[in-house]
């Protein structure tokens, strides 16, 4: 196929402009001086702000007891930290056990509370205090052992190694578990299976050291000791080495962590680049980023400060790397996949979540990337098999996540339905797994959900009053009386209600959503509704401008159509002016007559029953397809401004004929039996009939569906890279905004003629959040 020769590609020689969050917008105030709801919201709003200064973490029984079990150097048989100790004494459950529980005072995994129950037994134990914690200890062990082995219970991280290695160190302080024998040789032949699996996996070895006793060589400690001392950052495996070692970067950092936290420690430290990268990810999936602009630009400079120093915080953990790469990168900062490729060949995908974040940074490479980020593009098949075989070991929240993952990939569908589904989705008790489980409240906050649901509903109340207002429009300009036109205002509106949702961005709705509803009615002007003649008289009633309908135009249906697009041209240009401080009316005009005119070269090659090359059909059909006038004009109402040369631009160009050509291609794919046997022109028909042996219409669908995703990642490309770009990062995001839209209207078929997102539709315009 031919179809990208018709393509003219963009010069990239100009200067370089430096990265910027030009992409989000700051909403206005609209907090009253007495209105108790709003002083509610700006209150929620200011605690979320304070969020960005003090990460918090909760604490991890498991590593405390790890750290208590340290030796004083200076006297062996004392504890380096009892205060670690008197921790553990204190802090035990009315169940007996020790570990994270939520807010119903459940354990979220009992695995996780066997692990640490035990490690605190054991630390209690090797300095012989606590014998009555130690008993309670016992018996919620001896009580749940059998889940141990349970594989439909979900695990930490290693718990198939750790547990079994802890048992193992409990026996040799004579701490007695009564439980059956074969739940033990089953543990016990689990753990050896395990090792197996994760033999050339040094990394993992290293980070659950403290499991592996004897069999590890503890002089590999050195190999991934980072700056601060620590095992990646796990207050456990350092306490291990230290123990195994007596390394003393490893006492320093867990010294570090008792002058930080007090008498017990977190399961990792430090987390503070992840956290804050977790808030602006959070944040921004809940839709209320363009509210907290400034600490939002601050975490993703700091990161890429980090990414270009390669932080140990970002380039030791494939978490961090995944999610600083992809905020990093849709956020506009030059940053390449290669430290991203080089983490997951390592085989780092400790845990569920390392493949769900390296799969959602997977969305956002470059098309030159898909050839050596290959482990990048295997998180999407790892996934898959998790949910396919692993199901019953995932815990119900990750194993949303996951399904998620998979269902809605990052960076595709629509801003608005995926805020929506998020807020639905949010989980405000989510914990995290790592060797044991953890919380913080950066992450997971009532505040993000309570603000969240707020704005959505506000702005939501926004969306219905614009909708109204063109109803009325579509009246006042006859367009409802045209029998030939679809009526389709719901649909025009929430194509751009849903992308461009900022309540100041009013006048790009209003414009984006009158030019929807004008293409559709000319479309099927040029289409069904009138004859040549009348085709072109509409079109020279344009180029005229001032003209006398009652005379010039030469059908009723002519005229309503021509007063229709006057009406909202004067309208974009009026208001335009107040945005750019320029008249850009003839830029308007010029995009319908470029439409018109391919509308009607379309209708004549029809009529003559003309068949054009594929690359004929295609320098034609992109701008037939009718998003000039949409898109082209909204972007004046965007923000920035934009002068004759920006508009001028290959650049600009280029983005609106890549956009336009996505368009038509998924069109051509979904309308092609109905557009077949109505003896419409179709780029699939077109490619069939060209006279290659072997074209069979699945073929040339999957060649074509192919080059779609290959454009879409050229499209994400243009749009993100800040390099050598002279159209504004929000400008950009139109074009992109409307390869989304397309993507859902075309997801299944021709979504737009027909009802198959009412339902979406009317979620997003009138149904409110509770």
């Amino acid at each position: 196929m031919n179809i990208t020769q018709s393509m003219t590609d963009p010069l990239s020689t100009k200067p370089y402009r430096s990265w910027a969050l030009s992409a989000i917008h700051t909403a206005p105030s609209r907090v009253g001086q007495a209105n108790p709801t709003n002083l509610a919201i700006d209150t929620t709003k200011e605690r979320i702000r304070k969020l960005f200064d003090n990460v918090d973490l909760s604490v991890s029984s498991y590593d405390t007891a790890w750290v208590a079990m340290v030796p004083s150097p200076s006297s062996p048989k004392s504890p380096c930290f009892p205060e670690c100790l008197n921790w553990l004494v204190d802090n035990q459950l009315d169940d007996g056990s020790w570990g994270l529980v939520n807010h119903t005072r459940t354990h979220p995994l009992l695995k996780d509370s066997l692990s640490s129950t035990l490690a605190c037994i054991v630390a209690l134990k090797r300095w012989n205090v606590g014998e009555d914690q130690i008993n309670k200890g016992l018996h919620f062990i001896e009580s749940n052992f059998a889940s141990a082995t349970d594989k439909s219970h979900p695990s930490p991280f290693g718990f198939d190694i750790i547990f079994p290695g802890m048992v193992e160190y409990a026996e040799r302080l004579n701490i007695n578990l009564r439980s059956k024998q074969t739940d033990f040789t089953l543990m016990r032949h689990e753990r050896e299976l395990e090792l197996k699996r994760c033999h050339s996996s040094e990394m993992d070895l290293a980070y659950i050291s403290e499991g592996l006793g004897n069999l590890y060589d503890w002089h590999m400690v050195k190999k991934y000791q980072l700056k601060n001392g620590s095992v990646f950052n796990s207050p456990s495996a350092t306490a291990a080495a230290f123990i195994n070692h007596q390394d003393t970067g490893c006492l320093n950092y867990l010294t570090s962590l008792l002058d930080k936290f007090g008498n017990a420690v977190p399961t990792v430290y430090p987390l503070d680049l992840y956290i804050r990268l977790s808030m602006v990810d959070t944040i921004e999936r809940l839709g209320i980023a363009r509210h907290f602009s400034v600490e939002v630009k601050n975490v993703l400079d700091e990161t890429y400060r980090c990414w270009v120093e390669r932080d140990e915080q970002i380039f030791m953990d494939v978490v961090t790397c995944a999610l600083a790469f992809r905020l990093l990168r849709i956020n506009g900062y030059e940053v390449s996949s290669d430290p991203l490729a080089e983490i997951t060949n390592e085989g780092a995908f400790k845990d569920e979540y390392a493949a769900v974040e390296v799969y959602n940074a997977s969305q956002v490479l470059y098309p030159d990337e898909l050839s050596f980020g290959e482990q990048i593009l295997r998180s999407g098949d790892i996934l898959r098999r998790m949910i396919s075989t692993d199901s019953n070991r995932l815990s119900k929240f990750i194993h949303k996540e996951v399904e998620n993952a998979l269902k809605f990939p990052f960076n595709t569908g629509l801003e608005r339905i995926n805020t929506r589904r998020n807020i639905d989705r949010y989980n405000v008790d989510d914990t995290r797994i790592l060797k044991t489980t953890y919380r913080s409240s950066n992450i997971s906050n009532k505040d993000y959900l309570r603000f969240a649901v707020e704005d959505y509903n506000s702005c939501q109340s926004i969306y219905r009053k614009e909708l109204k207002g063109l109803e009325r429009w579509v009246v006042d300009n006859k367009l409802d009386q045209l029998k030939f036109a679809r009526q389709k205002t719901a649909y025009c509106y929430f194509s751009v209600a849903a992308t461009l949702s900022s309540p100041e961005l009013s006048d790009a709705r209003i414009s984006w959503a009158k030019n929807g509803i004008l293409t559709t009615v000319v479309d099927d002007f040029f289409d069904v509704g009138g004859s040549i003649d009348e085709l072109a008289n509409l079109i020279q009633c344009v180029e005229k401008w001032n003209v006398d309908v009652d005379n010039d135009c030469c059908s009723e249906q002519v005229r309503i159509v021509f007063l229709a697009l006057k009406d909202a041209i004067c309208w974009i240009g009026d208001t335009a002016f107040k945005w750019q401080e320029r008249d850009v009316t003839s830029h308007v005009i010029q995009t319908w007559l470029d439409l018109m005119n391919s509308m009607l070269r379309e209708a004549i090659w029809t009529r003559d029953a003309y068949v054009p090359t594929i690359n004929e059909y295609m320098e034609n059909a992109y701008v037939s397809f009718a998003l000039g006038p949409i898109v082209l004009p909204a972007i004046y109402f965007v923000g920035p401004k934009l002068s004759e040369e920006i508009v001028e631009s290959s650049e600009y160009h280029y983005l609106y004929e890549l956009m336009s050509t996505l368009g038509r291609l998924l069109n051509d794919i979904h309308s092609f039996k109905r557009e077949y046997k109505e003896g419409k022109l179709n780029a699939v028909a077109l490619q069939l009939s060209n006279g290659e042996s072997g074209n069979v219409e699945e073929e040339v669908v999957k060649e074509m569906m192919t080059m779609t995703k290959n454009k879409r990642r050229e499209m994400m490309k243009l749009v993100t890279e800040e390099k050598g770009s002279i159209v504004p990062r929000a400008c950009k995001d139109a074009f992109w905004n409307m390869c989304n839209v397309l993507n859902l209207f075309y997801a299944k078929d021709d979504g737009f003629t027909g009802d198959a997102i009412l339902g979406i539709v009317k979620d997003v315009i009138y149904k409110p959040l509770s």
